[in-house]
C-alpha cells in the first residue's frame, strides 16, 4: 500500500495550527520529574515534502547512540518553548522563533525520570542543519508520511509490564517510545485530528535508565 506523501506549504501549516489549537493537551501538574522540553521540527526536503527531524544521539554517557527529538532539560527559570528552542539551534543549529511554534502536545513521563513537554514547530527552507557533533551523530529528514503507513505503530507485549511498548517502523529499524509515542500523536493530533492519548505505552527495559 502506497502512503501520499504531504506538501510542505501554508495549508499544512494551518491544519497542523488548528488541529493542535482544539486539542486539549494534558500537562503533568505539580510533577516530582525533571521537565524536559523536545522539539518536533516540521520542515521541508529537497523535493517540498513535508518532514520531521530525528537526531541519531552521539555517543554519551545515558542514551548513547539512541534514535530522539532535539531536546533536553530546561534552565531555571526557563519556559517549555524557550528551551525547545534553544536545544534546537544548540543540537542541531536551527535558529526559530516563538512565532514559529504552532502548538503542543501531552506531557510524557519518561522512566528515566524526566516530564518530557513537546513543542511542534515549523521550520522554512532556507538554514542548513549542522549537528553538534558533541551532541548528536547525525540528524535525519524523515517524510511525515512514514508515520501514516498502516504498520505504524508496532506494539509488544513484555514481561516487566503490563503496558505494551509503542514502537515505529522508520529508517529501517524500529523507533521505541517516548520518541516513538511522542511522534504517533504528532500523527494522530497534528496531523488526523484525533485526540488520541499516549500516555499509558510502555519504554523498552533499556530506556528505563
Amino acid at each position: 500500500m502506497t502512503t501520499r506523501s504531504l506538501t510542505f506549504d501554508d495549508a499544512l501549516r494551518a491544519r497542523i495550527r488548528e488541529n493542535l489549537e482544539g486539542f486539549e493537551r494534558h500537562p503533568l501538574a505539580a510533577s516530582p520529574l525533571r521537565p524536559a522540553a523536545v522539539a518536533l521540527v516540521i520542515t521541508p526536503d529537497d523535493r517540498g515534502e513535508a518532514c520531521f527531524l530525528l537526531t541519531r544521539r552521539a555517543a554519551l554517557r545515558h542514551h548513547s547512540r539512541q534514535f530522539a527529538l532535539p531536546g533536553g532539560r530546561l534552565d531555571t527559570g526557563e519556559s517549555v518553548v524557550d528551551a525547545a528552542l534553544r536545544e534546537t539551534h544548540e543540537e542541531i543549529g536551527l535558529r526559530l522563533a516563538p512565532s514559529d511554534v504552532l502548538g503542543r502536545l501531552d506531557d510524557f513521563a519518561t522512566r528515566s525520570g524526566f516530564c518530557m513537554s513537546p513543542v511542534v514547530v515549523w521550520a522554512e527552507a532556507g538554514q542548513r542543519l549542522r549537528p553538534n557533533p558533541q551532541e548528536v551523530e547525525k540528524v535525519h529528514v524523515v517524510p511525515l508520511a512514514e508515520l501514516e503507513k498502516p504498520e505504524v505503530p508496532v506494539l509488544r507485549e513484555i514481561p516487566e509490564s503490563d503496558r505494551p511498548v509503542l514502537s515505529i517502523p522508520i529508517l529501517d529499524t524500529l523507533i521505541h517510545t517516548p520518541t516513538a509515542a511522542i511522534l504517533y500523536q504528532l500523527r494522530e493530533v497534528a496531523l488526523a485530528g484525533r485526540h488520541t492519548r499516549v500516555a499509558h505505552y510502555e519504554q523498552p527495559v533499556f530506556a528505563w535508565k
